[in-house]
């Protein structure tokens, strides 16, 4: 059984919102990396709500972006709470700043990950900014387009009623390549973020048990994301969505990464 977690549910304070001293120290550590890394290529910072409860969602490149994409919310006011892979909050010195900054540890594909919801929904009521990627993991389409989501952020968003930012990024994947854990540190790249106008899903609310209306939901996020992804890079989406189910590839976890 895992162990109880010791989480505060308190509304966001601070500068930018929803920030304390571990998301701070942290920041004041990552973003001068960043900045060495990458040309920041910002758009739409006036669609992320300065206040009150928000879910920004947006498609997942690299081992690199949670950090590109948290850099974009921090600068536009909101300290974001995510849902990590909890082999993360085992890493030393990372791990205790992981929780300390709020961030909530789920051990994916386990009963355990059934609570993400109840804790999610928790942040939202509090006011907090919840940062999502629908995909649950990084692309596998071949292309790096983004592949087909899971419905989690679309049954927790018609739960709360709360509007969903949606977000894409590009570039990140050329700094640390999908699956891959080598850096490119010169030159420094264009990494493109993107906020789109928030949007609610009124149109599945009270289907939050309906498996076909959460499918078709999520499917309109995923197509947000898209849309805001095929301004910043070149060629077109496939016309059918990447599904991990229907393919050969594991669900989750690096799948390039070499059995011992």
């Amino acid at each position: 059984m895992s162990k109880p977690l010791d989480i505060s549910y308190l509304p966001p304070r601070g500068k930018p919102l929803g920030t304390n001293s571990y998301f701070k120290f942290g920041a004041s550590i990552l973003i001068p990396i960043l900045n060495l890394l990458s040309k920041k290529v910002w758009q739409g910072g006036e669609n992320i709500p300065k206040s009150g409860p928000m879910i920004a969602v947006c498609n997942h490149i690299s081992y690199l972006d949670p950090l590109t994409f948290t850099h974009f919310l921090y600068r536009n006011g909101r300290a974001p709470r995510y849902l990590g892979k909890a082999s993360l909050f085992r890493l030393p010195i990372i791990g205790h700043i992981l929780k300390g900054a709020g961030q909530i540890p789920v051990e994916r594909e386990t009963t355990d990950a059934n609570r993400a919801l109840h804790h999610a929904v928790a942040f939202l009521k509090a006011g907090h900014c919840l940062g999502v990627y629908p995909e649950g993991t990084l692309t596998r389409d071949a292309d790096i387009w983004p592949m087909k989501g899971k419905t989690g952020v679309a049954r927790l968003a018609i739960i709360t009623k709360t509007k969903i930012t949606p977000c894409a990024q590009w570039g990140a994947q050329e700094i640390i390549p999908p699956y891959s854990k080598k850096i490119k540190f010169f030159p420094r790249t264009k990494v493109f973020v993107t906020a789109g106008e928030p949007f609610d899903l009124s149109n599945w609310y009270g289907k939050e048990d309906d498996p076909a209306a959460l499918e078709e939901a999520t499917e309109f996020v995923m197509n947000k994301i898209t849309s805001l992804l095929m301004t910043m890079r070149s060629g077109h989406p496939p016309q059918v969505r990447f599904d991990p189910k229907k393919s050969d590839l594991p669900r989750i976890g690096n799948f390039k990464k070499k059995k011992a």
